[in-house]
């Protein structure tokens, strides 16, 4: 089957769909009090005859888990819930009232947008356009890159930004939108790069000069895309039939077996071996001509509050761990001071889950770049993926507060290692 007809079958199966909507499903905060309960809900995670949308994943005794519950659904679930004696709330009543909300800001107030807005939730076009926009505005500093290719052919755009040949080897990554549904991420790496261009800040104004910057602000375009027209709970990239989540995808400890034990449907289906996926296969390529000039990787996803350290897939810990961690506390505690917003601190197993074939783990493990994290952005649940517009912004300068001070600490620790 050659690709244009590929193409072709996957338009006419999201025609056939239409808009997905999400009226009266529910979002349940459901809190599991003992080890059995959690592994009813790992259990309800992995259901090949219905697919349960989790939000959070079951960790632990005591936990909370977040679930999007259909009609449908809704008795069963509070029949388990009151069976095995779990404590629950309901978060959100009808999700479908969130996503009619975001929609509505967005479309009053995009006529009003002349470049980028970081008021409202910017697609897919509009983002591309202005990063081609600034390597025009910036010839030379900012250099446009494109750092792979997706399953609808789409380009992953990026930019390097650099003020000077000096800054070799002290390069900065941040990626963003692997997850598709996880919006304030890319605009919180948009308004990031808007501040290493334009801000007048001194301290701003230092550490964007003394670094390379290599900024891709959506790295599964085709889900991002889907997800602003057609789902907007979308989480994973548009490969047929089912989509992968592009975030267990990556050649590090990525785990077959595990796949093999869920729906291919899971919003956490890992693929059919690790990079089988065009857009991880070929953003590592990309990352494999600059990864010996990073000093900092950043991937950015929402929601929860974390500041993720490697590694993933078990308990054991990066070789410079003391220091990682070190470094990530002081930028919790920049973080902290603008707004109050509180950060944890951890590996995902620590955190959240074990989670295998992950970007960040594959990139510290390949390449040993010195500092990396994923961000777990706003917020905590009240909201979830559905982060109002307003907290764009103070979202954007939390984390700018804390990207100084996690580089202001890397350069000291690498400056006394020469």
């Amino acid at each position: 089957m050659n690709f244009s007809l590929i193409l072709l079958l996957g338009l006419l199966s999201h025609l056939a769909i239409g808009i997905v909507t999400y009226d009266d499903h529910a979002l349940y905060r459901i809190v599991p009090k003992n080890s059995e309960s959690v592994d009813i809900l790992r259990l309800l995670q992995k259901s090949e005859s219905e697919k349960y949308d989790f939000w959070t994943f079951p960790r632990a005794a005591g936990m909370p888990v977040d679930i999007l519950v259909s009609p449908q659904q809704k008795s069963f679930i509070e029949k388990l819930i009151n069976e095995n004696k779990m404590d629950y709330e309901i978060l959100i009543e009808n999700i479908q009232e969130n996503i009619d909300e975001e929609a509505r800001f967005n479309k009053n107030n995009l006529d009003d947008v002349a470049d980028i807005s970081w008021e409202i939730y910017n697609d897919l076009d509009t983002i591309n356009n202005w990063l081609q926009k600034l390597a025009q505005r910036y010839p030379d500093i900012v250099t446009l890159l494109e750092g792979g290719k997706s399953y609808e052919n789409r380009t992953i755009l990026g930019v390097k930004v650099s003020y000077g040949s000096q800054n070799k080897n002290r390069g900065v990554w941040i990626d963003s939108n692997i997850h598709a549904r996880e919006w304030i991420s890319s605009a919180t790496n948009t308004f990031l790069l808007n501040a290493i261009l334009t801000s007048d800040d001194p301290v701003v104004r230092q550490i964007a000069e003394s670094h390379d910057w290599y900024i891709f602000p959506v790295i599964n375009p085709d889900g991002f895309v889907y997800s602003y027209t057609t789902d907007r709970l979308w989480r994973k990239n548009r490969s047929l039939p089912y989509g992968v989540d592009l975030n267990r995808n990556w050649d590090y400890k990525w785990n077959g077996d595990a796949c093999t034990d869920i729906s291919k449907q899971s919003d956490v289906y890992c693929g059919t071996a690790a990079f089988s996926e065009i857009e991880t296969s070929s953003l590592a390529n990309f990352i494999s001509t600059i990864a010996e000039d990073l000093v900092l990787l950043l991937t950015f996803h929402s929601y929860s509050q974390f500041m993720i350290i490697p590694y993933g897939d078990s308990e054991r810990h990066v070789d410079n761990y003391n220091v990682t961690y070190a470094a990530a506390v002081k930028a919790a505690e920049s973080l902290a001071q603008r707004y109050g917003t509180q950060y944890s601190i951890g590996t995902a197993p620590e955190l959240l889950y074990q989670a295998f074939g992950i970007s960040m783990d594959w990139a510290k493990a390949q390449y040993q770049i010195p500092y990396v994290y994923t961000y777990e952005l706003r917020d905590k649940g009240k909201y979830g993926f559905l982060l109002p517009t307003d907290q764009i912004i103070p979202t954007g300068l939390e984390t700018l507060d804390s990207i100084i001070t996690l580089l202001q600490e890397a350069d000291k620790q690498l400056s006394s290692n020469y």
